[in-house]
């Protein structure tokens, strides 16, 4: 019987990699806007290679040398000194900018130029460096290699759209604390720079408030979830979920943190005033009806709201506004405003009163109690305008009147919201369901290929072929600030199963968010099956029939 010295084989392959040799590639996902190789000798990347920054742009470096390494087995120096063989950041915006309106227009941009002797990164901004950072991290093999050759070349790069978002759902499922770090993670690796986090939904209020301490101890657990599609039956598990599913303050801070050492702002969504239910449990005075109620256990959408016509409801959404503005520094809150039925307002003797002291009358658009929705998010707009805060609501708050100066659609029933808002001037972000939602199937074969899911059918083709901007005249078109995709998880409850939902469609995404070119989704596919390597390389979950069902 033969033996195996395993020590010889373990000498051997280290033999091989020090001698192995890859070269880069920079044709990534999302495309840079422009790649213009030079000719002249190529850029050696290995173990001797130092990578230098200026006084903005340290963490930065600090990233390139963890990225180094995690694919290529070497780490980098990081020095003070520029030198041979080197990669060197630095902030200039003068290398970008003739004036202030220019600067306003266009954010985070960047230049790599590679030569020989050095790779020389400049951004306008350290988030313009951080996205060249992730280019060349993305150009690398996914392969471990002792040294990399990197073609000469220059490239020119910025986004598209200044708003680049994924909203992650944690209220009907939670994510912990570590895998919010990863998905923050997943953000940063396709150049997004928003993360909007919903965090309250009739199933789950999902975030410590101080002076309500029971929203997160008590309205965070459900005593049951619906089995399977709730349309085909209604059976339940009758397990309790989310006892201790919650993010404290002091996590919301460390994750915050985390976002913005990658150029992430997050964007906390609370939802008011429908979605209340898990509120209303454990404060059922500020119902229409007084409750009781509990958290809700099934899907979909209640008719229970909170009550606007009572001074207490304004108070207390005030009370969570201020706690959550203290915690987020980023000038978006979410506020949702959608899937409001008026049933309970009508019949309600407090919002009637409220009503007919504000005189709001029914009209051919809407009736009173649509009105009374319009009041109560310009009373919201208003008092975080106080705080710096600019409102975002779903598409339903365009149906109330004098829509707020400080708020901006978010067009999910179709583009047909963003069209509208950005014509009368409103500012907007597509997140179209019908190209978006990433919670809805990728294949049309989902019962052999996918989990139970909530329905709908948007392949990656589909994502990649959305123009955020038609049918909206082109002096409208500043009025699009962006585009999000959004992952609710009703049946998403896994980390495994959220990555298969969301990747490859991410990528995707990423070129309509950043992308200037026009678009060619056979050579975004072969751009794909690379990029896909590095999901590999990192453990993320994604859909590989995706590349067996061209």
């Amino acid at each position: 019987m033969k033996t195996i010295d395993l020590a010889a084989i373990s000498v051997l392959s280290l033999a091989i990699l020090a001698c192995s040799s890859a070269d880069a590639n920079y044709e990534v996902v999302p495309l840079p806007q422009s790649i213009e190789y030079q000719d002249e000798e190529a850029f050696t990347l290995n173990s001797r290679t130092v990578i230098t920054s200026d006084d903005q742009c340290q963490k930065e470096a600090e990233f390139l040398a963890e990225y180094i390494e995690e694919l290529t087995g070497f780490r980098c120096k990081i020095s003070s000194k520029e030198r041979n063989n080197s990669i060197n950041l630095c902030v200039s915006p003068a290398e970008f900018y003739c004036n202030v309106a220019e600067e306003e227009a266009v954010k985070e941009a960047y230049k790599i130029t590679v030569n020989k002797d050095e790779v020389k990164i400049v951004g306008d901004s350290p988030a313009g460096v951080f996205h060249a950072v992730q280019t060349l991290r993305k150009s690398l093999p996914s392969q471990k290699t002792a040294k990399v050759q990197l073609k000469a070349v220059q490239i020119q790069d910025y986004p598209r759209f200044g708003y680049r978002s994924t909203l992650l759902d944690v209220s009907r499922h939670f994510f912990d604390v570590d895998y919010i770090k990863k998905f923050i993670d997943l953000l940063a690796l396709h150049n997004m720079n928003y993360f909007h986090w919903h965090l309250t939904e009739d199933q789950g209020w999902r975030i410590e408030i101080k002076k309500y301490p029971e929203l997160a101890e008590k309205a965070s657990v459900r005593a049951q979830t619906v089995i399977g599609r709730q349309a085909e039956h209604n059976d339940y598990d009758g397990t309790p979920y989310g006892e201790g599913c919650y993010y404290t303050q002091e996590q919301v801070k460390e994750i915050v943190q985390y976002a913005k050492d990658r150029h992430i702002n997050i964007i906390p969504e609370i939802d008011m005033p429908g979605h209340m239910i898990a509120a209303l449990s454990v404060l059922p005075e500020l119902g229409c009806t007084g409750g009781p109620y509990k958290v809700w256990e099934r899907w979909g959408v209640s008719d229970d709201l909170l009550c606007v016509g009572k001074d207490a409801t304004m108070d207390f959404c005030k009370d969570v506004l201020n706690e959550i503005c203290e915690l987020f520094p980023c000038n978006y809150i979410h506020i949702g405003g959608d899937e409001c039925p008026k049933n309970r307002w009508a019949e309600c003797p407090d919002c009637q009163k409220r009503i007919k002291d504000l005189k709001l009358h029914k009209t051919k658009a809407k009736s009173p109690e649509e009105a009374l929705q319009g009041w109560f998010t310009r009373e919201i707009c208003d008092y975080l305008a106080q705080k710096g805060k600019t409102v975002i609501g779903w598409d339903e708050v365009l149906e109330g009147e004098n829509i707020a100066d400080n708020l901006v659609i978010m067009s999910w029933r179709g583009s047909a919201g963003g069209i509208i808002a950005a014509k009368r001037e409103v500012p907007a972000i597509m997140v179209p369901n019908d190209y978006l939602y990433f919670d809805y199937y990728q294949t049309d074969n989902p019962k052999e290929l996918e989990p139970l899911g909530i329905g709908g059918y948007v392949p990656i083709e589909k994502v990649y072929s959305l123009d955020p901007t038609a049918q909206i005249p082109q002096e409208y078109h500043s009025y699009i600030l962006g585009v999000q995709a959004n992952l609710w998880t009703e049946y998403i409850a896994t980390e495994e199963h959220l990555e298969h939902m969301a990747l490859p469609r991410m990528a995707a995404l990423s070129e309509l968010q950043w992308c200037e070119r026009d678009k060619d989704y056979e050579d975004f596919l072969n751009r794909l099956r690379t990029f896909a390597q590095l999901y590999d390389r990192l453990n993320y979950n994604y859909a590989k029939y995706i590349f067996t069902q061209e």
